[in-house]
Formats: structure tokens, C-alpha cells, sequence
């Protein structure tokens, strides 16, 4: 252990920039050191304090606290204390004591440090040279930013966020099935374009019923730090544009659409990507367009990068489809008339593609057809592909794609075509039709949702719940008994349907269970998912 005396000069290993420490006293085991150029005093246990005691050697130049310097001849030690003697500019013999050392030195070069004898123990260095080389191995690796993520990313997530994030300005729709992760597959986009330095703000617009969702998602997978944006935010932040406040920002788009104050601040903050979820919302006719449309359209235009997200691609139609495609790329999809034409023209090119991709190989049909479209200079691509060339075969379909309509711009995977995915099986289970739903009046929902269309009626009190005579209920339990060690699933279709059930589980038999729907709170829905989590005193049905 280090022998402390006052007056000794001491500098901290971990905060150097605090200049030459003095020691003023110590007590017991703790030792109090004074740092006079910035006014700052510092407690330290004897036993392992951050200090390195400052020893000049003959030939260093030292100054004293008044500013005039020295060169070092001679050092004694009196008492614990060094006394250095030397010559100062004027080539007279002068003496200076240690505690007359000037307090602002600071060793700012490795040279410096070694030669004051400010050293590191060696297994120190070995932590930092290896940090170092792990980091520099991580920076290097392909899957930079991609790797982190608290989930388990698919083959098909990891190949389409690659190929998106290392794209300057990715202008794409994520059109994977429902349940593939395309919320996966735009955090880790966002994710990698932050770290690569590609995108630093990044705009998230989504239902206002999805914003905790999202922002559940991105922290908890991402560790990314988003600030959601409701009306009562952007009113009692007092900066002059509250979008500027933070780097990544999540806003309902229903709000935005309501609020032209907020618009206004939203276009003047400067974004490098922006994410739109259910895209298939956004309402666009030839001849008009959805406010929510008109202002994604606008944003769109000033904003580089931008992502839509859907499931549904064509499900509204082909209008819809082109609606969304031209906000990625309005010059290239300009005419709607076209893009029909077009569409009818690329289906052969994409039945050629298919047959290459089902059988390896191309008929005659299919080759006239692809080298109609390539022209003479893909024949000699067309010939490494018939003689069996399957390099030539993934570059043909690159190719293509390229050329081939949407092929850059759309992205979509579909349970038939990713592997791995546990077939689904229907297991029907007929039951009788109660008396009081026959007697239902014929409504939009009285023949898929009868237990919605009985309770709304003005005559039913709470003692005709419809769960007490519904024989569904009855096979409900019978089938969570013989299920009892397991986690049940049950979905409905309406939440005031999954609150019931709830009562009915719990009135009729006690059994645990627990609702999740659209109507809670986002502490709610943890406390929810965490108590059918449980394995012991969980929830056995949510």
C-alpha cells in the first residue's frame, strides 16, 4: 500500500483532466485529496485509490505555482516530501518544493505519462488492447447491427434487413405475411442505419392504437430510445420545435393529420428515414386522396429513406398496390393506366422466373419470353442458364428483378414460401345453435358474432349474460381441463367477448385466466402477458 503524506502531489488515473492533486489528510482508511485548479476535493479508500504520485527526474522542466519554470537536477526526499533543485530561465540555482508544484499540469501525451511514471498495471492494458480488437472484429462484421436484437431473427428477416439497410435512402415496402415480423425487420433497418451512420433521425408514423406497441417493440428488441408524440407532448415542450428534441420520434398519424401546428413543425424538423406500419390504410382514388395519404405523400417528398409497412399488398386492389408504390417512387410510377398495362405485360416474365426457380431449367417458352424481354445482350446469359450454370441462374433473377416492375421496391415473404413453419391443421367442432340466438333479429354480425348481437339488446340485464347458456362456453372448459398443464391461446373477435369469457372461466370453474385487447393501458397489457407467463401461479388461459 502507497504511504500518504500531506503535501504530497498526487494525479488521478481516472479523471487526469482535475490537474495535480495535494493530500490534505487521511482518516482511518479513507484519504481526502485536494485538487486546486478546478476547486475540487475527492475521497478516496486507502487501499485501492485511482492515484499516481508525480516524481520529476533530473533533466524534467517543472513551474511553479506563480508561472516561472525550471529544469530539474536534483531531487531529495525529506520527511515523505520531494524537493526538486535546478536552474530556472535565468540560469540561477533555485529550490522547489513539491507543494509549490504548479496544480494545472496535466499529462495529455503517452510520452508524458510514462516518463512521470503515471503507468497502468499490465492486465489493464490487455483489457483495453482486447476491447478494442472485439470492437473493431464487430464494427467489421456483416452483421453489424443486425446481431443485437433481443429476438431471434428468421433467415428471410436477416437477408431483407441487410439488403434494405445498406441501401443510402431505402425507399421499400415490407409486404411479408402476417406473423413473418415485418416490425422485426423495420427495427432492425432503423437499427443498422443508425449504426452505420447512414440515418441518424428517423420518423415513425403509425395508428394511434399501435403507438405502444411500437414503442415497446423498439426498446425492449432494439434498445432504441423512441419518443412517442401525442398532443399533450408537443404542447408542453418548450423548445421551438419539439420534433427536434429527439433522434428518433414516434407519432400517431391520426393526431398529425389533426393537428396542422404539429404538421408544420414535423416538416421543418430535418428526418433521414421515415416508417409508415398498415400502409394498406392510407386511402388514395385517381381522383382524390385521404388526408392521411396526402401527408405521408408530402413527407415523403422531402424525406430520403422511407419504409411502408403492409401485409396486405393487393388485397384492396391493384389501384391500391399503385398508390403505395408511387409514394416510393413517383417518377417511376406516374400513370395508373400504365401500371396496369405493365403488370399484364411482366406476368409471363414472372411465370418464366418461377419455372426456372421450380425446375432449374427453362423450357423453350419460357426462354423466347426472357429473351424477348432481355434482347440480344442477355443470350449470353440465356445459354450459361441452359447449360446448367446456377450462378448464371441467381444472377438471371437478379437481373430481372431489376427490371422487372417492383422488383427493388417491394418486398414480400409468404408462409408458403419460408420454410419451417408447423403446418396448420382445422379441427371443427360442431355444436347446437341455443334458442335465444335463433330468435336474434337477422343483423351484419348476428350469424359469426351472436354473443355481441344477444347482449346488445335493450332487454338483456346482467343476469342473462349470454355465456351462461351458450354451449361454446360449456367446450371451452371441458377443453381447458384436459389441457390443464398447458398455456391456452383463446382469440375472439371482439374484447367485450374476451372479458366475458373471462368472468364466465372464473364464475363457473375457477380457472385463472387473464384479457388482452386494444382497450388497455400499456401497463396493463404487461402486467396481463406477465401473469399468464408465469408458470406456477400464472394465468393458465389468456
Amino acid at each position: 500500500m502507497a504511504q500518504y503524506e500531506p503535501g504530497q502531489r498526487w494525479i488521478s488515473d481516472s479523471e487526469a483532466e482535475l490537474g495535480l492533486g495535494t493530500v490534505l489528510m487521511q482518516d482511518g482508511r479513507m484519504l481526502t485529496v485536494l485538487y486546486s485548479a478546478t476547486g475540487e476535493t475527492r475521497q478516496y479508500a486507502m487501499r485501492n485509490a485511482p492515484l499516481t504520485r508525480v516524481r520529476f527526474s533530473p533533466g524534467d522542466e517543472i513551474t511553479h505555482f506563480e508561472g516561472w519554470k525550471m529544469t530539474v537536477q536534483e531531487v531529495d526526499d525529506i520527511d515523505g516530501l520531494l524537493v526538486y533543485h535546478g536552474l530556472n530561465a535565468q540560469h540561477e540555482s533555485v529550490t522547489l518544493p513539491e507543494t509549490q508544484l504548479s496544480n494545472f499540469i496535466q499529462f495529455r501525451l503517452a510520452s508524458d505519462r510514462l516518463f512521470a511514471g503515471q503507468i497502468d498495471p499490465l492486465p489493464w492494458f490487455a483489457l483495453r488492447y482486447h476491447t478494442l480488437d472485439y470492437t473493431s472484429r464487430q464494427l467489421q462484421s456483416t452483421l453489424w447491427g443486425l446481431g443485437g436484437v433481443r429476438a431471434q431473427p428468421i433467415a428471410h428477416q436477416l437477408h431483407i434487413a441487410r439488403e434494405v439497410a445498406d441501401r443510402i435512402a431505402p425507399r421499400v415496402l415490407l409486404a411479408d405475411e402476417v406473423g413473418l415480423g415485418k416490425t422485426i425487420e423495420a427495427g432492425l433497418v432503423i437499427h443498422r442505419q443508425l449504426l452505420s451512420g447512414r440515418a441518424s433521425r428517423v420518423l415513425i408514423l403509425v395508428p394511434e392504437n399501435l403507438q405502444h406497441q411500437w414503442l415497446v417493440e423498439m426498446r425492449r428488441r432494439f434498445n432504441l430510445d423512441v419518443a412517442l408524440f401525442d398532443e399533450e407532448r408537443f404542447i408542453e415542450s418548450d423548445a421551438s420545435n419539439p420534433f427536434e428534441d429527439c433522434q428518433l420520434a414516434l407519432v400517431a398519424l391520426e393526431w398529425l393529420c389533426e393537428d396542422e401546428k404539429a404538421q408544420d413543425a414535423l416538416f421543418a424538423a430535418d428526418w433521414d428515414l421515415m416508417v409508415v406500419d398498415e400502409a394498406h390504410h392510407l386511402v388514395w382514388h385517381p381522383e382524390h386522396a385521404s388526408p392521411e395519404y396526402a401527408l405521408v405523400e408530402q413527407l415523403a417528398q422531402v424525406i430520403p429513406g422511407v419504409l411502408l409497412l403492409t401485409a396486405t399488398p393487393e388485397q384492396l386492389g391493384q389501384d391500391s398496390h399503385f398508390a403505395r408504390l408511387r409514394l416510393l417512387d413517383p417518377n417511376r410510377f406516374h400513370d395508373l393506366a400504365a401500371f396496369r398495362a405493365e403488370s399484364e405485360h411482366y406476368k409471363p416474365i414472372a411465370e418464366a422466373v418461377q419455372e426456372l426457380l421450380d425446375q432449374g431449367r427453362l423450357s423453350d417458352a419460357a426462354h423466347k419470353t426472357i429473351h424477348d424481354f432481355l434482347g440480344e445482350g442477355g443470350e449470353e446469359l440465356l445459354a450459361a442458364v441452359n447449360a446448367g450454370d446456377s450462378e448464371a441462374s441467381a444472377r438471371l433473377v437478379r437481373e430481372l428483378l431489376d427490371r422487372h416492375g417492383t422488383g427493388r421496391l417491394l418486398f414480400r415473404n409468404t408462409r408458403a414460401a419460408v420454410k419451417g413453419f408447423p403446418d396448420r391443421e382445422l379441427h371443427p367442432y360442431p355444436l347446437a345453435n341455443p334458442d335465444e340466438y335463433m330468435e336474434l333479429p337477422l343483423g351484419e354480425h348476428a350469424d359469426l358474432y351472436p354473443e355481441v348481437s344477444y347482449q346488445a339488446q335493450p332487454d338483456v340485464d346482467d343476469e342473462q349474460r349470454w355465456w351462461k347458456f351458450d354451449p361454446r362456453v360449456e367446450w371451452l372448459i371441458d377443453t381447458l381441463k384436459m389441457l390443464k398443464k398447458f398455456k391456452v391461446l383463446v382469440i375472439c373477435a371482439h374484447a367485450e367477448t374476451a372479458m366475458d369469457l373471462e368472468d364466465a372461466l372464473r364464475v363457473r370453474k375457477g380457472i385463472p385466466a387473464t384479457v388482452f385487447h386494444e382497450g388497455m393501458s400499456i401497463l396493463e397489457r404487461d402486467r396481463a402477458a406477465a401473469y399468464f407467463a408465469d408458470e406456477e401461479f400464472g394465468a393458465q388461459v389468456l
